[in-house]
C-alpha cells in the first residue's frame, strides 16, 4: 500500500501540540516553562477571533508573564510548575491579588474556556461562534466571575468573528479540526491537574472581585 507523503502538514494547533509533549518530567511532573509556553502557542489561535478575545488574550499574557518572571527568578527551584505556588503557601501570599497562584488559577480557567470553545467548534458545526463562546464561557469562566467582568465578556462576545471565516484562517495546511480536537484531549488532563493541585490547598474557588 502506497500512502501520500504530505509536506509537514501543520495547523496553526501544531506549536501548541509539539509543546504539550514537553509539559511532562520522567517522574510525571509538570514543569513550568513548558506548560507556559504551550498556553504561549495557543495566543496566536486567539488573535484570529480578533477584537472579541483581547480581554481573554490579555489576561492570559499578563498571567504567563507573571510565573515567567517569578520562575526566571530561580530556575531551578521553580522547575515544576507547583513549586511556584508552594512557595506562596510557605509565606502565606497565596490569596495575594498578585500572587502566582492566583495568576496560575486565572491562566488554568482561561484555558478552560479555550479548551471547552474548541471542543463546542468541534461538535457542534452548526452553531455561530457567537453561540460557541456564550456557552463555553457560561461552562467555565461566568461562575469565577462579578458582574463587570462578565458585563465586558458579554459585549465582547457580540464581537465574535464569523465562524466560516475563523476556520478558514486558521486551517493551515493540516486537519484543522483534529488538532483542535487533539489539543482539547492532550491539553484537558494538565488543567484538571491544576485543578486538583488547588483544591487540595483550598485554593481553587477565588472569585473576580
Amino acid at each position: 500500500m502506497c500512502s501520500k507523503t504530505k509536506k509537514m502538514a501543520s495547523s496553526v494547533f501544531t506549536p501548541a501540540l509539539e509543546g504539550i509533549k514537553l509539559v511532562k518530567s520522567e517522574q510525571g511532573e509538570i514543569l513550568t516553562q513548558p506548560f507556559l509556553d504551550a498556553c504561549k502557542h495557543i495566543l496566536p489561535v486567539i488573535e484570529k477571533f480578533g477584537a472579541a478575545m483581547s480581554l481573554v488574550k490579555s489576561d492570559i499574557g499578563g498571567n504567563i508573564t507573571r510565573l515567567e518572571l517569578k520562575y526566571g527568578s530561580n530556575p531551578t527551584r521553580f522547575n515544576c510548575l507547583y513549586s511556584l505556588v508552594q512557595a506562596e503557601v510557605e509565606t502565606n501570599s497565596t490569596k495575594s491579588s498578585s500572587s502566582c497562584t492566583n495568576g496560575l488559577l486565572w491562566l488554568t480557567r482561561a484555558m478552560d474556556f479555550l479548551v471547552a470553545l474548541f471542543q463546542n467548534l468541534h461538535e457542534h458545526p452548526d452553531w455561530s461562534m457567537a453561540q460557541a463562546c456564550t456557552d463555553s464561557y457560561n461552562k467555565t469562566l461566568k461562575k469565577w466571575h462579578g458582574w463587570l467582568a462578565s458585563s465586558s465578556f458579554t459585549v465582547a462576545m457580540k464581537l465574535a468573528p464569523d465562524r466560516k471565516k475563523f476556520m478558514d484562517v486558521i486551517q493551515g495546511t493540516g486537519d484543522v479540526s483534529a488538532d483542535m480536537k487533539k489539543f482539547c484531549n492532550d491539553f484537558s488532563p494538565l488543567l484538571e491537574e491544576n485543578h486538583k493541585f488547588l483544591a487540595r490547598l483550598g485554593l481553587d474557588d477565588m472569585k473576580a472581585s
